[in-house]
Order: structure tokens, then C-alpha cells, then sequence
């Protein structure tokens, strides 16, 4: 089992194991000795960050790391996860590097590392450095500080931007659409805005102003309450939350409602499955979508499959089904066409290229698909041990299944990136299934909180 990589990259509050400068230094050693002895060459590596005030000094330990192992540093700066993974494989880097936790609190962070193809790195991979760090570990105790200032080349945003404008075909005009973007503070502060204004949409950027500390505080995809406030009293077309790192999209329509990421599917699936462009009926997303989201695919003739939590597990079942749409409630969504990872500011393109060929507004493309309520419960928990050792908690899982029967499903599973247990628990009721929720998470709570 992975010691130090979970379902994305690395995460921890930074300063703790594995987020020490220590061990952040061995990661960087291990990638570039590693990718030097596949290549045989001296690697080449791609490396940006979100917003977060431990960024810069995670990202000296990285570049101390790789440097002492003879590696090639290439700086983007402030930049979305996607980007990288976008000029990682574009420039033919050996590896990229992100340090960002994603959508977690300023005082987490995290390295995720992205192969040549621009892919998440191999199970395999990840254990070769875990196992290279262990070993590592024992005759280094202590990271010296190194300062090597690294120039950020800013051509490479510019590539990137270049191409998420290229992904958005010449519709003109745009009809005024006015959109009120949360850019949570993150990475898409500096880039989404410009974006969006250079293709011709009235654009009131809020959250946009990083210090460090605000990343996600409030604001962004976890909390798209102030975006859909912003959304009506602006009479906007339409809003969108991004998470520190810009992977994910969040909506809210132009009566203030706000839609999650199964929204994306369902619309997505429509738009293209009517021009001919799925090149499988099968759409892709993980077992927290919505049973609605389901039923509503199946009246247009297309099956939703599901996959573990995680958006690599669903680009392996997109593979494996040659699907070129999925993505996750949590507001991922992959283009399989365009790249192998979710990208918030391509999906936004996206939605907005549907909206404005159908000339209709995001409440009425999505008015037949119905959700079923969902109640989403996290319990906080001293260690991750096997539920299975737990027959009250099994039992009490089990009976709250048996009483749903078809009419709705129950989810428990351990989260990849936080000490906790995520509960999910949908059917038609949400008084009855917010009590299941409870007595699962009781039981949780006794034996593992």
C-alpha cells in the first residue's frame, strides 16, 4: 500500500510528513533520479503552483531535490493543474509538477506529478519513489535550506492560454452574456477573467484576489452560496465557481440556482450525442453521481457508468471503453478529445459554446433531469482501518441498503486526500435518508472517531 501518495498526488498539512521539507526534497530527488535512469539523459521538469502560501517554499525543495540529481527546471508560476499537465506533454518534458491541494483550507498542500503524456504518474511510479524515499531516508535526517531562483517563463501561461481560446469555436456574436466568475482565490485569478473578456463576455470576477491564506476560504466550488447571490443581483446568464486549482467547475444558472458537476454530464452527453460526437453511449463518472443524473442519460439512450472516487479512475474507464466524456459530481469533467484531465476554464468554454448554439439558458437545458436528494455526511477518524473488522458497522450499512432497495443507494468509503469516513446515503425522501446517514455515521463514530 501506498505510503505517502493518495487518490491525488500527495497531500498533507504542509510542514507535516509527508509535506516536510525533507521529504518534499527526497520526491524531487527521487523523480529526477528515477527519470534519469528510464531516459538515461538528464530529465526535464515542468513545475507550477496554486495560490497557497507554502507554495514557494515546497517548490524550493523540490527544485533543491531534482537539481541535486542534475535535473532540468522549467517554471510556470501560478498556474491550474491542467496547464501543466497541457505543457508537460506539449513541450515533451520527461515530468510535470503541481503543488497544490486542490480545493482543501491554505494550510494543506500538495504535489501531484504528471507523466510525459501528461497523465498522473503510474501506481508503479509512485511506489518506486515511496520506496526510493524510504531508503533515502535513512542516511539524510535533515534538508538543508537551497535557494535557486528559478525564472518563471511566462510564454508558457501564454501557450496555454492561446490554446483554452482555440477550444471555443467563432461564435459571433456572443449576445452579451454577462458571467460572474468565483475564481476561489486560486489559480484562475490571473488567467480565467482575461480569458473569458478576450472572447468578448461581460465578466464580473470575484474572488480573485489571492493572499496566501484566502484560497477556497468561503469561496469557490465548496461554497457557491456568494456566487449565486452575485449571479441574480448582477441579472447574469451565468456564474461559475472554480476550486484552487481550477480542475473543477461549479454552476449557477441564471435564477440562482446551483448545479454540480452531474449537470455537466447530462448537458455535455446531449449537446454531443445529437451532432454525432460520443464516440461511445457510455458516460463516465464515479459512484457519488446522482441516480437522476442516471435515468436521465438512459431516456436518451446512453448508459452512465460508474467508477471508484477519483478522477484517474475515471479516465481508465474512459480508456478502456473508448468514451471520450466523464467526470465527477465533485465538477471534473473530461474531454477525452481535447486532453486527459479535467480543466475548469475548458469545461466552462464548453458549457458556454452549448448555451449559446442552443440559444437557451442553463435552467432549461437541464430542466429534464431530476435529482434524486442526496445527504452527504464526513466523520472525522483517528486512522483508516478495514470497515470490515466492524460487524455493527457493516450490519447497520447493510440494513439501511435493504431499506432503499432500488429507490436509492448508499456510499461509504474512506477519503484519499483527509482523515475521514465519506458517507453518502440518496433516495426520494431526504428526512428518511439524512436519518440512514446519521446512523451510519454513529456508528463510524464509535469505533473509528
Amino acid at each position: 500500500m501506498n505510503r505517502f501518495f493518495g487518490t491525488d498526488g500527495i497531500r498533507a498539512r504542509a510542514g507535516d510528513f509527508p509535506l516536510d521539507k525533507s521529504t518534499v526534497f527526497l520526491v524531487g530527488k527521487a523523480l529526477a533520479f528515477i527519470l534519469f535512469k528510464k531516459t538515461g539523459k538528464k530529465p526535464s521538469i515542468l513545475i507550477g503552483r496554486d495560490t497557497r502560501e507554502s507554495g514557494e517554499w515546497i517548490e524550493q525543495a523540490l527544485i533543491a531535490g531534482i537539481l541535486s540529481e542534475k535535473g532540468e527546471i522549467h517554471s510556470a508560476g501560478i498556474i491550474p493543474t491542467s496547464a501543466i499537465a497541457y505543457l508537460t506533454a506539449r513541450f515533451n518534458y520527461n515530468a510535470g509538477i503541481v503543488i497544490s491541494a486542490s480545493h482543501n483550507p491554505y494550510y494543506d498542500n500538495g504535489i501531484k506529478i504528471f507523466s510525459s503524456n501528461g497523465t498522473k504518474i503510474s501506481s508503479h511510479m509512485e511506489e518506486e519513489i515511496e520506496n526510493y524515499i524510504i531508503k533515502k531516508n535513512k542516511s539524510i535526517n535533515k534538508f538543508s535550506e537551497f535557494k535557486k531562483q528559478v525564472k518563471i517563463e511566462k510564454e508558457l501561461c501564454d501557450t496555454y492560454i492561446k490554446f483554452l481560446k482555440s477550444q471555443f469555436p467563432r461564435i459571433s456574436p456572443n449576445k452579451n452574456i454577462k458571467l460572474v466568475v468565483d475564481c476561489g482565490n486560486g489559480a484562475s485569478s490571473f488567467i480565467a477573467p482575461q480569458i473569458f473578456s478576450e472572447l468578448g463576455f461581460d465578466v464580473i470576477p470575484i474572488n480573485n484576489k489571492p493572499d496566501g491564506k484566502n484560497i477556497n476560504l468561503n469561496c469557490g466550488s465548496l461554497y457557491p452560496e456568494l456566487l449565486a447571490q452575485e449571479v441574480v443581483k448582477n441579472s447574469a446568464n451565468l456564474g461559475i465557481a472554480y476550486d484552487g486549482d481550477t480542475d473543477r467547475a461549479i454552476w449557477v444558472d441564471e435564477k440562482g440556482r446551483i448545479l454540480n458537476g452531474d449537470y455537466t454530464l447530462y448537458v455535455m452527453a446531449n449537446f454531443l450525442n445529437k451532432r454525432g460526437k460520443l464516440t461511445s453511449p457510455e458516460i463516465i463518472a464515479t459512484v457519488m453521481s446522482n441516480l437522476g443524473l442516471e435515468i436521465a442519460l438512459k431516456r436518451e439512450g446512453l448508459n452512465l457508468i460508474r467508477t471508484r472516487v477519483g478522477d484517474k479512475y475515471v479516465l481508465e474507464e474512459m480508456i478502456k471503453r473508448g468514451s471520450n466524456l466523464g467526470g465527477e459530481q465533485s465538477g471534473h469533467t473530461i474531454f477525452l478529445d481535447v486532453f486527459p484531465t479535467g480543466d475548469g476554464i475548458l469545461t466552462t468554454l464548453k458549457m458556454l459554446e452549448v448555451l449559446i448554439t442552443e440559444e437557451k439558458d442553463l435552467s432549461e437545458l437541464v430542466k429534464d433531469m431530476e435529482e434524486f436528494p442526496q445527504i452527504l455526511l464526513n466523520v472525522k477518524i483517528k486512522e483508516k482501518k478495514d470497515l470490515n473488522q466492524f460487524p455493527e458497522i457493516i450490519k447497520t450499512i447493510n440494513e439501511v441498503k435493504k431499506k432503499l432497495g432500488n429507490e436509492g443507494r448508499v456510499i461509504v468509503r474512506f477519503s484519499g486526500t483527509e482523515p475521514k469516513v465519506r458517507i453518502m446515503v440518496e433516495g426520494k425522501d431526504p428526512i428518511v435518508i439524512k436519518e440512514y446517514a446519521n446512523q451510519i455515521g454513529e456508528k463510524i463514530e464509535k469505533y473509528l472517531g
